[in-house]
Formats: structure tokens, C-alpha cells, sequence
């Protein structure tokens, strides 16, 4: 197994610079908020009780964290689509948000252009591409990605614009300390886990090395569901390595059935347990007892506990920690965390159209 203390390891393997892009994330969320507070939606805006995101993988993630962030509020419904379809239900009360870095998604420029048909509120948030360009044909509102990376590491810029967005309707207040604060704690928790931290004072590392070669579940609830949806695609696209996430209470009635079979799984299989004390109390009794299970099972697993006051660092938190892990097991794995060859070519098929 590689020295993850040895620098010569990033810059054999990261040649395109993640480590960078994930150590650069707090000052990346404080730009973010900082250019998408200043955000102003025309003012037939104000009756919107729904919000639908439209995105696909790292475009979507930020519109999963703000689902999470704002579940407990009498309004607006958030739907996250991934998919080609505009929902049905969309009225002159929903605002459709069109979210794709690249603005060249398919699968979100088919239900962005389906919403220009609708009497919708409409919003885009991209760097560019045909999605801006039918923003700008259709007078609707752009709001401007101003960073250069993979769509995966702009997490920033997916999630800052939305909960600006949700503090100029009028949903939420008090963000700009919120930020302020979660924006201090990620930079804390970054020396504590970026690669010229030593590995015995590394949480990340230390987490690495227990994952390397296993097959990854995340379980995560409440306001850490889609962190731990989070947590899954990192390790996909950044380490090329297989993960999975499931969401408590769910999981509880039907996944821990399947702790005992296949019986030869059970050394490659390691489960994380992402927590924080804000959950629901019944569902931290949860937690308990199935990290019992996992143990009676023989399956190796590890809480994660979240380092945070309110929910908005509670996420943060953790994802920046997952993000971390994600970038070493790429280097113990032996691999440039960036390219992501596979996509590239559904992406090349897709275009020939077989």
C-alpha cells in the first residue's frame, strides 16, 4: 500500500489537480455566496411554493443537500429530477431551476426546454452551453459559474446560488452567518485532513486505508441522506472504486436482512455510518442497534460523527471529509482522481445515438 505521507504520491498521480480543488472548497463556498447573495429574481417570483432542480450528478448534488437543509419547512416542496421528464405537476407556482456546470446535459436541457413551454418560474445556473443559451433566448434569469473544475468538485457553486435563492424568496434567513461559519470550519477541519497533514493525526487518511480494496456502503438519515449519496459518487468518480449508500430508518426494515449471505462478502465489505446529534432520536437508537447487527454479521464498520452546531456545517462537514477520502483512496488505488473515462465514452455513444 502507497505511503500517503509521501508527497511525491500527489504529484505522481494528480495530474490534474483535485487535491487543489478540494482543499480550495471553503474559499470556493465563500465566493459562491458572496456572488450569489447578490442575486436578484424579478418579482414575480414571490408566489413560488415549489422548487424543481434539474441536474444530473455533480450538477444535482447541491440541489440533494438543499432538499435535505430544508425538509423541515412548512414551504417550498424541493424535487431534485434526474431524469428527461419535467414532472407533471409543474404549475405557475413552481420554480424550475435548470442546474448543469457544463449547461450541455442532456438530460436536463430536454426538461429545461420542457419547461419554456410551461408557465413556469424558470432559473439557470451553469458556466455556459446550450442551457445558457436558452436562458438568454427566453429571458430567463442566469446565474453565472464562475470556477473551473470537474462538475464534481464546483460543490460550492451548486449549493451556495440554491440557498441564496431560498433566503431572496423569503424561506430561510440568517445564511450570511450560517456561511460564515460553516466557510470557518472547513477551512479548520482541511489542515486537519489535507495531504501534508501526517497520517496518525489524519482522519481521512487513516479512513482510506481501511477502504482500500472494499466494497464501500454509506448509510446516512435525515439531513445526511444525500451526504451519504455524496460520500457514494465521490469514491465512483474520484477513486473508480465501487460504493453504495442506503438511507436509515429504510434500511432497517429490509437491508439488514441481508447482512448474512453472500457469506464470502463479508471481508470485502466495509459500512460507514454517517451521524450527527440533530437526527431524530428514535433514529440514533437506530444507529446503535445496527452497528450491533453489523458486528454480530462480522462486517467491519465505523460511525462517522459530524463536528458541527447546525445542520449546515453538520453537511458540509461531512461531505469535505468524504471528499478527503475519496481523493486518497484514488491515490492508493493508483490513479489520476480526475479523468473519468467511462462517462466520456456513454457520452461519445450517446452523441452517435447508439
Amino acid at each position: 500500500m502507497l505511503n500517503l505521507d509521501d508527497q511525491s504520491v500527489y504529484t505522481s498521480l494528480d495530474k490534474s489537480g483535485m487535491g487543489s480543488q478540494i482543499r480550495g472548497l471553503p474559499e470556493q463556498c465563500r465566493q459562491a455566496w458572496d456572488k450569489s447573495s447578490q442575486l436578484l429574481l424579478p418579482s414575480g417570483y414571490a408566489d413560488v411554493n415549489k422548487v424543481v432542480i434539474l441536474g444530473m450528478g455533480g450538477s444535482a448534488i447541491g440541489g440533494d443537500l438543499l432538499r435535505g437543509l430544508t425538509a423541515s419547512l412548512s414551504r417550498p416542496l424541493v424535487l431534485v429530477q434526474r431524469d428527461y421528464d419535467l414532472p407533471g405537476w409543474v404549475d405557475d407556482q413552481t420554480l424550475v431551476i435548470g442546474a448543469s456546470y457544463s449547461g450541455n446535459t442532456e438530460e436536463t436541457l430536454s426538461g429545461f426546454t420542457q419547461a419554456l413551454k410551461k408557465n413556469c418560474k424558470k432559473l439557470v445556473i451553469s458556466t455556459g452551453g446550450r442551457l445558457t443559451e436558452l436562458a438568454s433566448q427566453n429571458g430567463v434569469p442566469v446565474f453565472v459559474i464562475e470556477h473551473v473544475s470537474p462538475p464534481r468538485a464546483a460543490l460550492g457553486y451548486s449549493l451556495l446560488p440554491l440557498l441564496a435563492v431560498m433566503q431572496n424568496l423569503g424561506f430561510i434567513s440568517g445564511m450570511a452567518a450560517e456561511v460564515d461559519g460553516m466557510v470557518s470550519a472547513l477551512k479548520m477541519m482541511c489542515q486537519s485532513w489535507q495531504d501534508d497533514s501526517p497520517q496518525e493525526h489524519n482522519q481521512a487518511k487513516m479512513l482510506a486505508t481501511r477502504l482500500y480494496d472494499k466494497v464501500v456502503v454509506v448509510y446516512g438519515a435525515g439531513i445526511l441522506t444525500d451526504v451519504a449519496r455524496r460520500w457514494k459518487t465521490q469514491i465512483n468518480e474520484n477513486s473508480k472504486q465501487w460504493a453504495f449508500f442506503e438511507t436509515l430508518p429504510e434500511l432497517n426494515h429490509n437491508a439488514v436482512l441481508g447482512y448474512r449471505y453472500p457469506e464470502g462478502m463479508r471481508d470485502r465489505l466495509y459500512v460507514l455510518l454517517l451521524r450527527c446529534q440533530s437526527l431524530h432520536p428514535r433514529t440514533l437508537i437506530r444507529y446503535k442497534v445496527t452497528g450491533e447487527l453489523l458486528e454480530k454479521s462480522g462486517i467491519p464498520y465505523q460511525y462517522l460523527d459530524s463536528q458541527g452546531g447546525n445542520d449546515l456545517k453538520h453537511v458540509m462537514n461531512l461531505v469535505l471529509l468524504g471528499d478527503w477520502v475519496s481523493y486518497y483512496l484514488a491515490m492508493l488505488n493508483g490513479i489520476d482522481p480526475s479523468p473519468v473515462p467511462q462517462i466520456d465514452l456513454l457520452k461519445k455513444r450517446l452523441a452517435e445515438g447508439k
